[in-house]
């Protein structure tokens, strides 16, 4: 059992909206991207509606979770400007917006840290040789692209979730050298909130025909991280990626202390629905952790917050304070 000071598990109450899932990457494990033209891109009227039915739901954190459109193509300013209304209205409503819809331009992100309390983009792998194989049509997938945008993020003062995929055909020392890429970022701006490590797991939509990450390196991977990273930086797993029971557990006793955003629906990885809460507690709680709601911004990033995204954290950190048993 671990001792009292590590045993809280922490999970975020959260909601996916997606203005679009046209993509203009191809990475051959994908299940969430369509081709342009294939679905219409979410009204604000849409949202709004979804929006206010959550508002009674114990909801906090609206991700803002996007397709890419091409940085050169003439609707990018339509897709920004749709992805900037989302977290404006996300943020009226009473949430708190988290958007990861790829990488940004400078004034793109400066944009957003206006009107979202904290930001993502996966790094996956900084292995270049993935630009043959899996990430081959996925120009954003660039492995100093990516890795601009954590740096972009630490100059911008935006508290900064990140992560890799664990399994696309890298070697186990990329899953160190990138760790330690992530961590020398957070040594200069102390950013970096979450680091996740995401197995990858196949799904039906998908085009590439690969085994699952073998779940049993997991708490290796883990325990590795927590000596590359520093301690304030929190490990995140996906609990529904790691449905057995008994490796949930071993990757919590190997450093992972938060289990990522549960909503209805993983947009990610669909055919892995998320784990309830009810059943997290069933199979954490008798090993001695304590499954607790967060925000999608740690504490110690709140006075980088403008006073406005302040007002609308305060509220929720009142909330936490009370005996609701979900916030």
């Amino acid at each position: 059992m671990p001792s009292s000071h590590y045993c809280k598990v922490t999970y975020s109450p959260a909601y996916t909206i997606v203005p679009t899932y046209e993509c203009f990457n191809r990475c051959t494990y994908c299940n969430f991207r369509t081709d342009p033209g294939q679905n219409p891109w979410l009204t604000l009227a849409e949202a709004e509606s979804k929006l206010r039915e959550l508002q009674s739901q114990n909801v906090c954190e609206i991700l803002i979770l996007s397709g890419e459109v091409h940085p050169n193509s003439s609707r990018r300013e339509s897709w920004f400007q749709r992805i900037y209304a989302l977290s404006e209205l996300a943020l009226t409503l009473g949430f708190l917006p988290h958007t990861n819809v790829g990488p940004l331009s400078w004034t793109e992100m400066k944009a957003l840290k206006e009107v979202n309390v904290s930001m993502g983009l996966m790094l996956e792998q900084l292995v270049p040789q993935l630009l043959n194989t899996v990430h081959r049509h996925a120009p954003s997938k660039i492995p100093q692209l990516r890795l601009q945008q954590l740096e972009w993020a630490g100059q911008l003062g935006i508290p900064f979730t990140t992560g890799l995929l664990l399994g696309i055909g890298e070697a186990e020392e990329n899953w160190w050298e990138t760790l330690e890429a992530i961590a020398k970022l957070h040594a200069c701006y102390s950013h970096i909130q979450e680091v996740i490590l995401q197995p990858y797991s196949p799904g039906s939509q998908e085009n590439w025909n690969a085994p699952a990450f073998i779940l049993r390196q997991l708490p290796k991977v883990i325990a590795q991280a927590r000596q590359i990273l520093p301690e304030e930086v929190t490990i995140q797993i996906p609990p529904n990626l790691v449905p057995e029971p008994e490796w949930l557990l071993a990757c919590l006793a190997a450093g992972a202390r938060d289990l990522g955003g549960i909503g209805p629906k993983d947009e990610v990885n669909p055919d892995y629905p998320h784990l309830h809460r009810q059943r997290l507690r069933e199979i954490i709680e008798p090993a001695g952790w304590q499954l607790i709601p967060r925000l999608p911004l740690y504490p110690q990033y709140d006075s980088w917050l403008s006073s406005r995204l302040q007002g609308a954290l305060q509220h929720w950190r009142e909330r936490l304070k009370t005996t609701d048993p979900e916030l």
